[in-house]
Parts: structure tokens; sequence; C-alpha cells
């Protein structure tokens, strides 16, 4: 087999043998279908929190102890807002107050986009896209379970990317010249 007819032979069985990844719920997809609880698994289920009473300056210092761009806001156990640098940015220094007069709970973000452990990461890089946001709670029947990021997201795709690439170039390499 000739390399051109090695390349076509590749591609059509690569083809065939993902075509049930590419359709997923009548629409196209990319062969990003890891779970965000599989991104939970690996980064961890970690979550930092603030109550909504708390200073908007103890909620930053927070965010840079962690080395995070957004905590929860927690009240008696339940989740009740998100609050991020961007909320911060928009919504304290530009309108020239001080982080340590205004409450988390006068700029939290309360109306709040989740999802699930199930929940694909492609799925969830569309909902932050369509939102406009860049953190999404996971919940697990109505619970917190941890957070995740557009950063997590990219590196998980990123990984995808790179354990493929591995394995085609791993089968190309076996096929005889």
């Amino acid at each position: 087999m000739n390399r051109a007819a090695a390349r076509l032979h590749l591609h059509q069985r690569n083809h065939a043998a993902t075509d049930a990844c590419w359709i997923l719920s009548g629409r196209k997809k990319s062969m990003v279908l890891a779970s965000i609880g599989s991104v939970l698994r690996n980064k961890g289920h970690e979550i930092c929190s603030v109550a909504p009473g708390a200073t908007v300056y103890d909620a930053i210092a927070l965010m840079a102890a962690k080395s995070v761009a957004a905590v929860l806001v927690i009240s008696e156990g339940a989740l009740v807002g998100i609050i991020s640098a961007r909320d911060y940015g928009r919504k304290v220094i530009l309108k020239g107050k001080s982080s340590k007069d205004v409450r988390v709970q006068e700029i939290m973000t309360t109306s709040l986009v989740t999802v699930t452990p199930e929940t694909t990461v492609l799925d969830a890089m569309e909902l932050m896209t369509r939102h406009h946001i860049r953190h999404l709670p996971v919940l697990v029947d109505g619970k917190l379970d941890g957070i995740v990021s557009m950063g997590d997201l990219v590196g998980e795709v990123i990984s995808g990317q790179a354990f493929t690439i591995d394995q085609l170039q791993k089968y190309v390499g076996h096929i005889p010249v």
C-alpha cells in the first residue's frame, strides 16, 4: 500500500469509527466528549467561597490567595451567587467605590448558569460562550460539587487533542509504506 493509499485508508477507518461520536443529540459535535465529571476528577472538587455579607475586599483577597478569578457565594450551605474579578472591576472600581465598603451581596451575580458532572466539555464551553461567563458551578442532585473555569475546559480540550495526535502518530507509524 503506498503512502497516499495508507492515508486514505486511515481517514476512512477513523471516519467510520468516529461517526457515532460526531453525532450527538442530532447536532454535529467535535470529538470533545469528555465530561465535566472527568475535569473535576483531574482538578479536584475544591470550592472557594464567601458569605453574602463579606466585603468585596475579602472576596478579592481570597481570589488572590487561591489564584482564582471567581469565588462562589454560599449562605446557610446553599449556593446563592458568584463574584468574579470582572464583577469587581465593573461594579466597584469603575463606579469609584471602595472594596472595603461594598458587600458581596451588592454586586454578586445571582442568576447562575450551572452544569452537572454528566455535561460534556463542549456543551459547557457553549454555555459559557452563550452567557459570556468564565466559571460554571457543578451541581449533583442540586448540591454543589465543584466549579470549572474556561481555563479548565480549554486544558481538557488540549489534553484530548494531544492524546489523539499521539494515537494517530502511533497508528500511522505502524502502516507499511
